[in-house]
């Protein structure tokens, strides 16, 4: 019988250098949080999800979907949403707005001394041009890495290994661009953007026309745009446009697997979750969120706060500050209603063949 193997738990606070333990008052201030129960001098020494902490650790409940895990954990304290009050008698609480958020605190607190650590520097196997404009003491470059000729990099930018900045790519300050990145020629990346491993950015729009029956490819001659605060996920590819830009705008946050097709334009703030998509020359308003395997046709504009759930399909224009569903995409309690609908053809057809008699299926 093959061994079960348990995850492993984050570590203690007292295994870990240079890490103060908390006690529970403390803890309760920082996260803007009331101490609903416990002893306010309560030390704190680890963190661990709620079904394996132990005495000592922090968790918490940011989902009803855990409520059974937060009745059996053996944890000494546990972030709770207002308005929760009770728990096993053992237990701390501490009562927050967001308790996931909060905790997130916790866990930068205790694990500080392994965050990452920017050392300045240009790697000998690395290959920069020298026509690129950076400052060396305030850059770092890792192995592998390639930047090509014209390229700006900005102050506090660190790029990982084997990653390919291309010809006069311009990427802002406090960048963090990690392995197997490929930026191609002249995009633009401002600041504080986070490229995840094998991102793609500005490969060729998918254009072709088909004269006497061949697909001719139409070049695709624009770029890609990616504002301040974007982060972009693991092996997510954003096409350059036919002309003109693609834009990802401001704060937006990116999942892995995703693609962008040319010339779309993302607005400020938005969520595409992981395996959705939009086509070439759509776009999108503020704060929209494209839940998993959501895909937005071509040539469409979705509202301001407008979300797409799970494998929504988009092939029109669609107003903003509601929430849709289906294919095509409608309101989401239309979608609703009509499944569950659907799900009682089966009854109603039993009903019907008792009422006429038939036997037919």
């Amino acid at each position: 019988m093959e061994p079960r193997l348990r995850q492993p738990r984050l570590a203690k606070a007292s295994e870990l250098p240079c890490v103060s333990q908390l006690i529970l008052s403390e803890l309760a201030r920082q996260v803007d949080g009331d101490v609903v129960r416990g002893e306010l001098s309560l030390s704190i020494t680890g963190i661990a999800a709620l079904d394996e902490a132990g005495p000592g650790d922090v968790s918490f409940l940011g989902n009803e979907k855990y409520r059974q895990q937060f009745l059996e954990t053996q944890a000494s304290v546990v972030l709770v949403p207002r308005g929760v009050t009770e728990g096993p008698d053992h237990l701390a609480l501490i009562a927050c707005d967001n308790p996931s958020f909060a905790f997130g605190w916790v866990v930068k607190h205790f694990t500080e001394s392994l965050a990452r650590v920017f050392v300045p520097g240009i790697h000998e196997r690395a290959v920069v041009d020298p026509t690129v404009q950076f400052d060396p003491e305030r850059v770092r470059i890792h192995a592998g890495a390639v930047v090509q000729a014209g390229a700006k990099i900005g102050d506090g930018t660190e790029i990982g290994p084997n990653a390919v900045v291309g010809e006069n790519v311009v990427v802002g300050r406090d960048c963090l661009i990690h392995a197997n990145v490929s930026i191609r020629e002249r995009c633009l990346v401002g600041d504080r953007v986070i490229l995840q491993p094998g991102a793609v950015i500005g490969s060729d729009g998918f254009g072709y026309e088909t004269v006497a029956g061949r697909h001719v490819k139409i070049d695709q001659i624009g770029i890609v745009e990616i504002q301040d605060d974007v982060e972009i996920g693991a092996n997510t590819t954003i096409d350059r446009a036919r002309f003109g830009r693609t834009v990802i705008g401001t704060g937006s946050k990116i999942d892995n697997l995703v693609q962008v097709g040319h010339n779309v334009q993302i607005g400020p703030h938005n969520f595409f979750v992981s395996q959705s998509g939009i086509a070439g020359s759509s776009r999108t308003g503020a704060y929209v969120i494209a839940a998993a395997q959501a895909g937005i046709a071509g040539h469409v504009r979705v509202g301001d706060q407008a979300i797409l759930a799970a494998r929504t399909g988009v092939t029109a224009n669609l107003e903003g500050h509601k929430t849709y569903g289906g294919y095509p995409a409608q309101l989401q309690m239309d979608e609703q209603r009509q499944k569950a609908l659907l799900r009682q053809l089966p009854k109603l057809f039993k009903r019907l063949r008792k009422w006429d008699g038939s036997s037919n299926p």
